[in-house]
């Protein structure tokens, strides 16, 4: 099975992309609220969450799928205790859509300021 390559520009290694589709699945590399110029958006976990979100959704657009597609998210955080906004924030974003889901807490992420790291994987029967 082939894969398709879906880069957003936002990589910072070669050895990566944002996106890859192989037959029907497709998985979105862990994302962050950094924009492209590696600035950390959002104050809290829960507006980092809805604006990685939206990174996520336009990484599953350009392979085919949608947001209603996705199975699958594991969650990164630095703080335990941001669980309630971060899980609020991907509600909304999944707009109804239900998914299975794991969130762990670490010490830290890639770059200073960054609160939420979301990867997702996604199936289109379509």
């Amino acid at each position: 099975m082939a894969k398709k390559l879906f880069p957003d520009g936002t990589e910072v290694a070669g050895f990566y992309v944002r996106t890859i589709r192989s037959g029907p699945f497709v998985f979105v590399s862990g994302t962050t609220s950094l924009d492209s110029k590696g600035r950390v958006r959002g104050k809290n976990a829960a507006e980092q969450t809805a604006i990685t979100m939206r990174k996520i959704e336009a990484g599953l657009k350009s392979a085919g799928a949608r947001l209603a597609d996705l199975t699958r998210t594991t969650i990164y955080v630095t703080d335990i205790r941001d669980m309630s906004g971060v899980s609020q924030a991907l509600g909304k974003a999944l707009k109804g859509s239900v998914v299975t889901s794991t969130l762990v807490a670490v010490s830290a992420l890639a770059v200073p300021g960054l609160l939420v790291e979301i990867e997702a994987t996604a199936v289109v029967e379509r």
